[in-house]
């Protein structure tokens, strides 16, 4: 792989002005980080990556690097773009068995994260970077989110998340309080009773979107966020509909055919998938069959009953009367996005939120209720990883201001 891996950054033209950096979300120093590597500096590399990205192990394995860094070199006009995904990943992953850096020195403020996934997790190290005695609760057994609950094995194993939280959590002295919903046993309240100078909510989106149709109810129809939650505890049958065509929709049709199931067909109701190219090819490369301007308009035993539609240049359609259609099928799993649960909205005075149930948050995460900050799917409606570290990365300076007593201004 090391070979692959420097034959690959040997073809990077170090850009004067680097497109890449620029199509990165977070910016990440590509040409510097690459150069690093070629000049025999590549724990140098590692702590750069790290330093501007405390998820770059995940980030160069579930980016969509297509429209992001590789989407932006300059070789990919006439040819293949450099791919920085992969160099990034030897460099981060190689490199993060070698951090051994202990706790900052304290300086006597707590802070609270509820939440771990990619927002929470960002938030944490940088504010532990900075002495706050970070402590992360968070809902299942397990740290991650979404990123361990929602993102499937072969895409990003869970080793990558075991060992960030061994090299990032456990070695900085970053507690955690796996099992723990605020706003249940522990309110936001209590934590602030308790000492906590500021709290950050990174909980994420996980009330899945429902199609309100006749027969979501069934036996057989689950919900894509729970089913890429644990796939082993279901048993789906031969043949699956998944209704929905994002990413997260090709997550769940990769899972079931790699869970036993034989054929798994996708319905978007556009004549597009929304998915990247690159999630929706290798989807269509392992057998997925898809199915456009498709409407869901009741889901059976035996199926789901479709009706066409006709879009519009405009982007509006209409259900053409007359053509419904069965499509049968053992399981139905529904993926069109989710929102968040209101739990620690309902039991926090001065938390608001938006009709859609997100939190309602400035750009600096402020919410409405001073001390408490949010960012993350939470705030912004499901995002990518690195939209979420990129946004927290601002988060974490306005929450350093805040408790150091000099409040960001307000734009």
């Amino acid at each position: 792989m090391a070979v692959h891996i420097l034959e690959e950054a040997q073809r990077c033209l170090n850009c004067k002005k680097p497109m890449c950096q620029q199509g990165c979300p977070i910016h990440t120093p590509i040409p510097k980080v690459i150069q690093l590597m070629l000049s025999g500096k590549l724990d140098e590399a590692g702590r750069m990556l790290f330093e501007n990205n405390p998820l770059t192990t995940v980030c160069s394995l579930v980016c969509n690097h297509e429209n992001q860094c590789e989407g932006h070199c300059v070789l990919g006009r006439k040819g293949a773009p450099v791919h920085f995904s992969s160099i990034e990943n030897y460099i981060s992953s190689t490199y993060s068995h070698k951090m051994n850096k202990g706790p900052a020195p304290s300086n006597g403020m707590r802070v609270a994260i509820i939440g771990s996934g990619p927002a929470g997790l960002t938030i944490a190290v940088l504010l532990a970077r900075k002495g706050y005695q970070v402590t992360i609760f968070e809902g299942k057994d397990k740290i991650g989110g979404v990123l361990r609950y929602g993102i499937p094995e072969f895409r990003l194993p869970k080793s990558v998340i075991d060992d960030f939280e061994y090299h990032h959590l456990v070695l900085k002295d970053i507690k955690v309080r796996p099992n723990t919903t605020i706003g249940g046993a522990i309110t936001i309240e209590d934590l602030f009773r308790d000492g906590y100078k500021s709290i950050f909510v990174g909980t994420g989106v996980w009330q899945p979107n429902t199609l309100h149709i006749k027969g979501e109810t069934l036996g057989n129809v689950h919900f894509g966020i729970n089913y890429l939650n644990n796939p082993d505890s279901y048993r789906l049958g031969e043949t699956v509909n998944v209704i929905g065509a994002g990413n997260a929709a090709m997550d769940v049709c990769r899972t079931a055919l790699r869970k036993g199931a034989r054929y798994v067909n996708c319905f978007s109701l556009t004549k597009k998938v929304a998915a990247s190219k690159h999630e929706f090819d290798y989807a269509v490369l392992e057998g997925v069959e898809f199915f456009y301007n498709k409407k869901p308009v009741e889901i059976v035993d035996e199926g789901v009953i479709f009706a066409d539609v006709a879009e519009h240049e405009d982007g509006t359609w209409e259900e053409i009367p007359g053509s419904e259609q069965l499509y049968r099928a053992d399981s139905t799993i529904i993926s069109i996005s989710q929102g968040p649960k209101s739990r620690l909205v309902n039991t926090t005075e001065g938390l608001k939120a938006s009709t859609r149930g997100l939190l309602v948050a400035d750009e600096y995460g402020r919410t409405t209720r001073p001390g408490i900050f949010a960012s993350g799917d939470v705030v912004a409606g499901a995002r990518t990883v690195v939209e979420a570290v990129a946004h927290s990365k601002l988060v974490a300076e306005a929450m350093d201001a805040y408790m150091q007593g000099d409040d960001l201004e307000k734009s």
